[in-house]
């Protein structure tokens, strides 16, 4: 690993959506996107449009298509995360989980699947009981990609909560949820950031490579 530069803005890469255009899910990761932005981050998004150019994973398929390497080099040099899924009959959608298994690619890099970042989670559901218990498996998924789920989770009933566009939305407090969710994940990058920085700057001045040794972290499970 060489010197990290710790005046570049972390980057938080957003996934999720629906097949459908402008859906509920998507317009509330477009807020919490805007939240990291705000925390100091640049952010990228990765739409149901490009999810559902997605092929179905299939491990044993050494050839990926070039949609499928986009989001793999995306995610390999993304400091954080924030996913959002609809709650389809109690789980997550085929669309956002087939993106999330294209993560596979990334098991032998230094930093495997999500290790190392804080990911942010969004559920959108029609109803409170489907929202909790999505909200619930997509950090498990998180927990066994090794990521960090961030503290605060949004839950959305969409049965009470509209977005009317990119940049309305009928319940202000949603949006400060939303905010949260994006700041999080941004704030946990920026100070992860500067700790690696901090251990790379206090190597001694002869090392060659200017390495710094693997942050040893515990992973939840």
């Amino acid at each position: 690993m060489t010197r990290f530069d710790h005046h570049r803005r972390p980057l938080v890469i957003g996934i999720g959506g629906t097949t459908r255009a402008a859906s509920s899910t998507e317009r509330a990761l477009g807020f919490a996107l805007r939240g990291a932005e705000a925390a100091g981050a640049n952010t990228r998004l990765f739409g149901g449009t490009f999810l559902h150019s997605l092929p179905h994973y299939a491990p044993e398929q050494p050839n990926r298509t070039p949609e499928q390497l986009e989001l793999i080099e995306a995610v390999r040099h993304a400091d954080a995360l924030i996913i959002a899924t609809p709650g389809y009959h109690g789980g997550v959608s085929g669309l956002v989980k087939n993106a999330l298994d294209t993560l596979e690619e990334l098991r032998a890099d230094e930093r495997p699947y999500l290790d190392g970042r804080a990911v942010g989670c969004i559920v959108t559901a029609y109803g409170w009981q489907a929202a909790g218990s999505v909200l619930t498996s997509l950090r498990s998924i998180v927990h066994a990609l090794r990521g960090w789920p961030t503290p605060f989770g949004a839950g959305i009933n969409t049965l009470e909560t509209r977005f009317d566009s990119v940049d309305t939305c009928s319940d202000a407090k949603v949006v400060d949820q939303l905010a949260t969710v994006g700041q999080q994940a941004a704030q946990f990058a920026l100070a992860f950031n500067a700790h690696r920085a901090s251990a790379s700057a206090s190597l001694p001045s002869g090392n060659s490579h200017n390495e710094a040794p693997p942050a040893r972290l515990l992973h939840a499970v």
